[in-house]
């Protein structure tokens, strides 16, 4: 990237955001960032990141601009309308964006951005808030192969891998069926869970045989290490996990792939949030089974 490109603007500096800002800033990079809540913009100047005072000004001569925002009505608030980040954007820049939302919202972000000559990188990050600051998130980028080009040492500071995928929604899609894969995969760690021990066996003995077997996957394993002391405390909430199902589901329709244990999956973080454990790690399907087998608290 120039010269030019090494000041970046960061729209929202939530639990994704902020650690990633940083990283870019000890990357060498003169970082400015803007968010709607004053919390945020409090503790990212802790950090010793610049606030600009609105979303236009955060973006005013940036030649890169990376948006980390919670969902399909951020994302068209934040980039599109007259008010919006991408009228307000200088044509030539790259637009960055990280988060994981709709095919239909990005789509009408990619029209926008096409109409005034920004080029539009989908780039929802793979992870979870608990590892932003190592540096260990992965991206799946789509959109113009060139605009990637350039910003590839911009994506090396914040994340460990990227892989492009092609000109268009394709990112979209590929971070839906990863977070498909780990739904499904959370339903099945608390179905087997629960069928183990009424079948008798202890609880880290279960978690062992797990981890020691042929479906020992780095997602089992990343989950069996808080089940051994039961700790439900969110990387990833029930909640959020709904919300993705939610965008997998309308993905799956709008293409015609039938998402039956999408489907299925969805009611149970359903049942989870309507029970108050909507903020719980989305490894809480392992209560939901427990309390529908009549399973208490194991032994540790």
């Amino acid at each position: 990237m120039s010269d030019a490109s090494r000041n970046v603007a960061f729209i929202g500096i939530g639990k994704m955001g902020l650690p990633m800002s940083v990283l870019v800033a000890k990357a060498g990079y003169a970082v400015t960032a803007f968010d709607q809540s004053a919390a945020r913009i409090n503790e990212a100047r802790a950090q010793g990141i610049a606030i600009a005072a609105s979303p236009a000004e955060v973006v005013s001569g940036k030649t890169a601009v990376v948006t980390s925002l919670p969902d399909d009505a951020a994302l068209r608030g934040a980039l599109l309308g007259p008010a919006g980040l991408i009228a307000a954007m200088a044509s030539g820049a790259v637009l960055i964006e990280t988060s994981t939302v709709s095919v239909e919202a990005s789509t009408e972000v990619a029209a926008a951005a096409q109409a005034r000559g920004i080029a539009y990188l989908r780039s929802p990050v793979s992870g979870n808030a608990s590892i932003v600051h190592t540096g260990a998130l992965t991206c799946f980028v789509s959109g113009p192969k060139d605009a990637f080009d350039r910003a590839k040492p911009l994506f090396a500071a914040f994340t460990r891998a990227q892989t492009y995928l092609g000109p268009a929604e394709e990112a979209r899609y590929a971070k839906l069926s990863v977070n498909l894969m780990i739904a499904v995969s959370a339903a099945m760690m608390a179905e087997s869970l629960a069928l183990a021990r009424k079948g008798g066996i202890a609880w880290q003995d279960i978690l062992k045989v797990l981890d020691d077997s042929a479906i020992a996957s780095p997602m089992v394993k990343y989950k069996t290490a808080p089940l051994r002391n039961r700790d439900f405390e969110s990387t990833f909430s029930c909640k959020q996990m709904a919300k993705d199902l939610d965008l997998i589901l309308g993905a799956g329709h709008a293409v015609g792939v039938p998402l039956q244990l999408a489907a299925q999956v969805r009611e149970t973080y359903g049942s989870l949030v309507a029970q108050g454990d909507g903020e719980t790690d989305f490894i809480a399907t392992v209560k939901h089974l427990e309390r529908l087998s009549g399973l208490g608290e194991p032994k540790l």
